[in-house]
This record gives structure tokens, sequence and C-alpha cells, in this order.
């Protein structure tokens, strides 16, 4: 049966061999044909040697999220390929290098296979090592677009815009595209029954990894200090926020930075500069994962104490210590919402998509200037790192930031004692200045340890209390002021539902349309902060029974609407996902019908009752 824009295609390749760029381009070519699509880069840790996987998913119907099996395999790489014919799905393509004969442990019999001598093609076309290498991976782009019906012209574009300024480079890679196309062409029937057909389903819609989103967003927001140490899968956030102050934050007059990039020599001292930079009046922001967030839970309590704004770009990845640094997980959400000793909660953000990262990421600063308090943004690899078709980012340019409560001189001058700690409003929120604002008044300790209202050091408890339940009353403040949760089918019409947040909603949006045809209706929500607000309360009160979508091992966010809601543990059934992979819809399903049917719930479902 043929199928239409509807496949998943992987690369298997060597790490460091130069696949990527060739994969980019496969990907990229289906865009631009107006065909929703989705590419998961898949890489090892190690510099070079290992196999890497290129995993793209074609889904006219607009199905962002990962789907389970692979229609056609591109295996260049022998250390995988016994894993690799086993992924396929029967009645789906192998393509490899016929180069060498294929051994016979890798043939199945419910699957077809297509040789193409790619080396030695490469051998007999190029004469440099490197061009050999670099044009196999180029000659796998072109066969495909045969096999796949791939508009040749947008891969000749895409190169032409991807060497501009090296435009010797064009034709040889040209060269390599068509020696593909032609042995197709002269050895097999093409198209196969998986193929492209060109459509206008992208409409404005851009491609762009979270990542880049978020150091666009930072520069948006107004920051000019960032300070961090590199770690996998964080590193491109600041060097983004590089590339684009590079275009946006240099005086045109003097030709000097109106931006600061701090490599610290450790985690500890990036945060530390964060806080320092933000005490001081800047706008300043830091980028880890989750080894760093631990290293940085000293100071995020400090700055939660202190009351000293502070942003940081969580992008997780799978733990806990060294784990798989180069898989994505949600494994960071119980240490992120309660970092530091003691009483501590931290304001979450929880973005689902590149435009969520540019919006979420400039909104973290005014939240954390208007709360006093560290946000964190809780991104993953899979959305930091991996492309995604997003809605084109739109920007106000008539947006003022917001500083938060911040006395200025005349204000001071007014006032006849300033109260740090002085919760003047009610609403637990209290003001600040900015050092050098007044010659005398306004000058104060910032302390992390007990304090009266006036910043005055004390152990009486009666003073500690009063400042933590006014951290508490600040708190519930913050509630109002975060982002609030995505609801569907908001009528509260169905006893059970999903809950799900951050990139799990590509899955889960998928997974619901899959119970809708099997008869079973679920509501949904999508989380998108923490504190969680009383709609979120008012949601989930509302269902019997809610399956908490997670990519951990221990169901974190569950355990943190019990503990920050006083939910019934059993009314929350977790739904989890921890192989180091983007949950799939076929997961959800599977997990939610296995819940089911034990409970004999799955037929009362279909039938319109839930008891």
């Amino acid at each position: 049966m043929t199928k239409i824009n509807d496949f998943v295609v992987r690369f298997a390749n060597v790490n460091g061999t130069g696949s990527a760029s060739a994969n980019y381009l496969f990907a990229k070519a289906i865009f631009r044909m107006g065909i929703p699509v989705t590419p998961k880069n898949i890489f090892p840790s190690n510099i070079q040697g290992l196999p890497t996987w290129y995993e793209v998913r074609v889904s006219g119907k607009g199905y962002l999220g990962r789907r389970e099996g692979v229609d056609l395999m591109v295996c260049v790489n022998p250390q995988s390929m016994k894993n690799d014919v086993a992924s396929v799905k029967p009645g789906g393509y192998f393509v490899f290098d016929s180069t060498k004969p294929l051994h016979p442990e890798f043939i199945r019999e419910d699957i077809n296979y297509i040789g193409i001598p790619f080396m030695e093609m490469c051998i007999r076309e190029f004469t440099d090592p490197r061009q050999r290498q670099l044009f196999k991976n180029t000659i796998y782009v072109g066969a495909l677009s045969a096999l796949l019906s791939i508009d040749f012209q947008e891969l000749e574009k895409l190169l032409t815009e991807q060497f501009s300024g090296k435009e010797k480079l064009i034709a040889p890679n040209v060269k390599a595209l068509k020696l593909g196309v032609n042995y197709v062409h002269e050895h097999f029937k093409y198209p196969l029954d998986i193929r492209l057909e060109r459509k206008d389903l992208i409409k404005d819609s851009i491609l762009i990894d979270g990542n880049s989103a978020c150091g666009l967003g930072a520069v948006y927001a107004g920051a000019t200090v960032a300070a961090w140490y590199p770690i996998t899968p964080s590193t491109s956030v600041v060097e983004a926020f590089g590339d684009y102050a590079k275009k946006m934050r240099v005086d045109t007059l003097t030709g000097k930075n109106n931006f600061a990039i701090v490599q610290a020599e450790d985690e500890l001292a990036a945060i530390g500069m964060v806080i320092g930079a933000n005490w001081n009046g800047a706008r300043s922001f830091t980028a880890t994962s989750g080894p760093g967030l631990s290293l940085m839970n000293e100071f995020l309590g400090l700055a939660y104490f202190a009351e000293i704004p502070a942003v940081l770009i969580d992008v997780q990845r799978a733990g806990p210590s060294t784990g798989m640094p180069t898989r994505t997980q949600q494994s960071d959400v119980m240490s992120a919402a309660y970092a530091s000793h003691g009483d501590t909660k931290h304001v979450l953000l929880f973005p689902s998509t590149p435009k969520e990262c540019f919006e979420m990421t400039a909104d973290a600063f005014d939240l954390a200037e208007g709360l006093h308090t560290p946000v964190i943004l809780m991104s993953d690899l899979d959305l930091g790192m991996n492309d995604h078709i997003s809605e084109p980012f739109v920007w106000d340019d008539k947006r003022v930031h917001k500083r938060g409560k911040v006395y200025n001189a005349e204000q001071l001058e007014n006032i006849e004692r300033f109260g740090r700690y002085l919760d003047v409003d009610n609403d637990g929120i209290t003001y600040r200045t900015y050092p050098g604002t007044h010659q005398s008044k306004g000058s104060f300790f910032t302390r992390g340890t007990s304090r009266d209202e006036y910043a005055t050091y004390t152990e009486d408890g009666g003073a500690y209390v009063r400042n933590m339940n006014r951290l508490i009353k600040k708190w519930n403040t913050a509630k109002t002021m975060v982002p609030g949760p995505e609801i569907h089918q908001g009528k509260n019409k169905n006893p059970v539902a999903i809950l799900f947040f951050g990139t799990s909603k590509y899955s889960a949006e998928e997974a619901m349309d899959i119970l809708s045809k099997e008869g079973i209706k679920v509501d949904a929500i999508r989380i998108k902060s923490f504190p969680f607000n009383q709609h979120v309360e008012e949601f989930l009160n509302a269902h019997d029974t809610i399956f908490v979508i997670e990519q951990n091992r221990d169901a974190q966010m569950r355990s943190l609407l019990v503990n920050e809601l006083g939910l019934h543990p059993k009314k929350l059934i977790p739904v989890l996902n921890y192989d180091g992979m983007p949950i799939t819809a076929d997961n959800i399903v599977r997990q939610i019908n296995d819940y089911l049917v034990p409970a004999g719930a799955h037929s009362i479902l279909k039938s319109g009752e839930f008891i």
C-alpha cells in the first residue's frame, strides 16, 4: 500500500564522519517541500567512532512526536547493522553500501533490500580521502531523492545556501547527489511505495532548535551578562546568545560590545557571577544541565533566601551522575523545584516548542525581577538540540521590560527608613534598590542569613518565621504571575484525563487522537509552569483518573502534584519513559490501555460511563 508523506527514515552512521550535514540536508529539503518533518539527532557522548543515528519522521497530518518503527533504514555503519536491520518494520526498506556483500545474518525475508555501492562510487569519482568520506553521505541523499521523490531543485538550492562564500564546493556536492540519483534510475524501480508529494502544510513556519530560541529570547529580554560553564546539551544556548548579541548588541558608534559572556571555571562560579550581576542591576543568566544544576544548589538557595533575581536555563539530560549525557529526559523536575537545602521553592517554566523557548526565556527575566527570585526554564535535549517546526517568533517592539519593585533615588529620599525585606504591599514581594542609587539611603546588606525586615542580622525565631511566611505569601502571589496551563477539551466532560508538559506535548496530543479513534475520549492539560495555579488544581479535582505523562523513572511531576496540591496519589497514574529517547504516542497509548483493561475501564469508557 502506497504511503504518501507518512513514514520514518533513519540513518545509521559513524560519529565524526560528516554525516550530520547530509542528513540535515535531507530533512530540510522535505521541509522546503511544505511537508511537516521532525528530525532527531541521536549521537554518542564520545568525540568520534561510535554509532550515531539521525531519525526523520515525515507526517502530512502534522504529528511532530517520535514514532515507533522504521520504514526506511539507510545503514552505512557495520557496527550497528544487526540492530538496524531488526528495527525495520515488516515490508520496509533497508538501504546499504553494497561495495561489499551483505552478510547472511543481516538478511530478513520480510523487508526489502536496496544495495548501492556508495564507497565504490566515491573511490572511482573522487581522489581526496576526506571528500570520499563526506560525499558518501551526499550520494545516499541523492539516492533517496529518487527513491522518495524529493524535489532535486530544493536540494540544489540548499547546497547553494549552505556553501555561500565557498562556491567551489557546490559543484562537487551536486555531482555526488546526481551519482546517487542516476544509480537509482539505472538499477531500481522508483519511486518507492513510501514517497513524498509537495504540499503547502508548513505555511510560514520555521525550522529551529530550542537552544537557539533560548539564546535569542535572552537577547530580546535585555540580558547583558551570561556566565556559564560548558556542558552538554546546554552549551549552544550561550553560544547562540553570543552569536545573536554580536549582531544586535554592538554599539554602532564605538564598535564595543554591550554584553559580556564569561566562561567560568565551573558551574558554582557561573551561578555566583549571575547572582552578583543581577544584584547589581544587570539582567544575567546561565545555562546548564542536571549535573550543573546539582552543583548550583547552594547558590540557588542563597538567591532564593536573599531574594535576588536570576535566570537559569536547564537543558535536561539522562542522569544521575554522568548518566547518558547525549540522551533526553525530564528528570530534573524535583531537583529544580526544591533546589538547595531548607525550605525552598523555585519558579519553573516548561516550554514545549522553540517559540515557547523564545517567549518563556524573555518572560523568565520579567518574572525573576518581578518576584526577586531565581526562575528556571526547564528545557531538555530533544527540544534544545533538535530542530523543530515552529511558528515564527513575534516580538512587540513596544514591550517594556518589567524590572519589578525597585526604588529610585527620589522614592528613597521620601522614605523615612528603607526596609529591604519589608512587605509594603502585602503580597510578599518587597522592594529593592540598585547599588549606588542613593548616596545614603538604600545601602543594605543582602543577607543569606536570618534577618529582620530591615536586613539586620538576627537569630530571633520570630523574625525568621515572619520572613519564611512572607516568602510563602510571595509564592502564592507567583501563582497569579506564571503562565497558566493549556487545557484540551476543557469542559471536563470525561472522568479520565491526561497531563503532560514540555516535549511530551507532541506525542501526548497524537496519543489523544489514537485513543479517540479507539472510542476513548480523554480530557487533557499541559502544565506550563510551577507553582501550579488555580486552573491546574480545578482541572485535576474535576477528574477521577489522571494519567501523568513524563520522561523519567520516578514520576517526578506526579510527586510534585501530590506534594503541592494534596491530591490522592491513586488518582494520578504514571505514564513513564526513561530510555533516553523521546516518548512516543504508541508508548503512551499502550500504557494507558494496559491500565484500563485490567481495571475493566476500557469497555466502560467506550460506552460513555466510568465509575
